[in-house]
């Protein structure tokens, strides 16, 4: 459960999640992008590209913000755009972020990415509004590979993502397996062993998607 809005502090505050996790999770914290100035990149985060492009992290107003008044929008051109935040190094915990997806005509998509060493090489998965569905995948040395089930088939579960709309998207990570959880109910499950060390976390989108985010949480177990 991700704290009311009169509980999150401007711009980071420390926190103990009361929502039921499939382990006890420890102190976390929640980013809410307020008071920072806007059409900058947010102070405290590493923003780059996985491949090639021009990302456009930058800290905008935006009433429709679950918390008011700004959110991070990411409106540059990539192959993968991505957004780390400093100082994380969680090898077993939860990541969450409210996310909309605003435009984009080859990808309308939010992410989450954790165990990230760089902008080369992490885990992450996607909730994907043009064809309403959820992926799990990993980036090795800047290429991006689809992860799969233990029956073999691609990781991609159909969801209700819907552009315009926020969703919130979370992701628990213990060991090798991964669940990743869209508004509380469309969820699935893989297990990969490929990055084990505990690294950074953060947000991701990819192509032309034009995204906006708010209240990401994070917190190790």
């Amino acid at each position: 459960m991700i704290p009311k809005k009169h509980e999150i502090m401007k711009p980071l505050t420390s926190l103990v999640l009361t929502a039921s996790f499939t382990t006890s999770l420890a102190l976390a914290d929640t980013v809410n992008f307020d008071d920072l100035k806007t059409g900058a990149p947010p102070p405290g985060w590493t923003v780059g590209v996985t491949g090639k492009g021009e990302p456009k992290w930058t800290v905008e107003n935006d009433e429709s913000a679950p918390s008011k008044p700004q959110v991070l929008k990411q409106a540059g051109k990539t192959d993968f755009a991505v957004a780390l935040k400093d100082g994380t190094n969680l090898q077993d915990g939860v990541i969450e972020v409210k996310f909309k997806t605003l435009s984009g005509q080859q990808d309308q998509v939010g992410g989450l990415i954790w165990r990230a060493s760089d902008t080369n090489n992490y885990y992450v998965v996607r909730a994907q509004a043009l064809r309403g569905n959820l992926g799990f995948y990993k980036a090795v040395d800047g290429k991006r590979t689809t992860l799969k089930k233990a029956d073999g088939k691609d990781a991609v579960f159909p969801a209700t993502v819907q552009r315009g709309q926020w969703h919130t998207l979370r992701v628990e990570f213990t060991g090798k397996r991964c669940k990743a959880t869209l508004d509380g109910k469309d969820s699935f499950e893989v297990e990969d062993d490929t990055f084990s060390s505990a690294g950074q976390v953060g947000v991701w989108t990819k192509a032309d998607s034009v995204t906006v985010f708010d209240d990401f949480v994070f917190g190790s177990k």
